[in-house]
């Protein structure tokens, strides 16, 4: 089993973050670039790899309450993850990115952490624009 968590400050208000980070037309600006997601009834969702050219039946589910996403692999517990939005109290706010690998042999070989920090970067990057205020 391997975790992974990386965190990053991003330039808006928590409920911001979370509404772009929850935003299912928007997810593949964020994500890493090979993943993309098909939502079916959702729960219920598709996550197509580019690299393998394989679908896996996942599940993606927001609890708007509490700012979090939480995803995982629907057949089997092979992969869960989750993306928390905290609050830093001067306009800005925290998000928080986890992944959970449960079986050795389907950890991506990659450097996972830089594919974490590259997704919470290209997150910032889609508020940016939304919170820019110099006109």
């Amino acid at each position: 089993m391997s975790e992974h968590e990386r965190s990053r400050t991003m330039p808006a208000p928590p409920q911001t973050v979370f509404d772009q980070a929850n935003d299912l037309d928007a997810l593949h600006h964020w994500l890493p670039q090979d993943l993309h997601i098909r939502p079916e009834v959702l729960p219920a969702v598709t996550v197509h790899e580019d690299s393998t050219g394989r679908d896996a039946r996942a599940l993606l589910q927001a609890d708007p309450e509490h700012l979090r996403i939480e995803w995982g692999t629907r057949d089997d517990s092979r992969y869960a993850g989750w993306l928390q939005v905290t609050d830093s109290g001067d306009g800005t706010s925290e998000a928080t990115i986890h992944l959970s690998f449960h079986d050795d042999d389907h950890t991506p070989a990659d450097d996972i952490d830089r594919t974490l920090d590259e997704s919470l970067r290209h997150l910032a990057d889609q508020i940016r624009p939304r919170t820019d205020t110099s006109g």
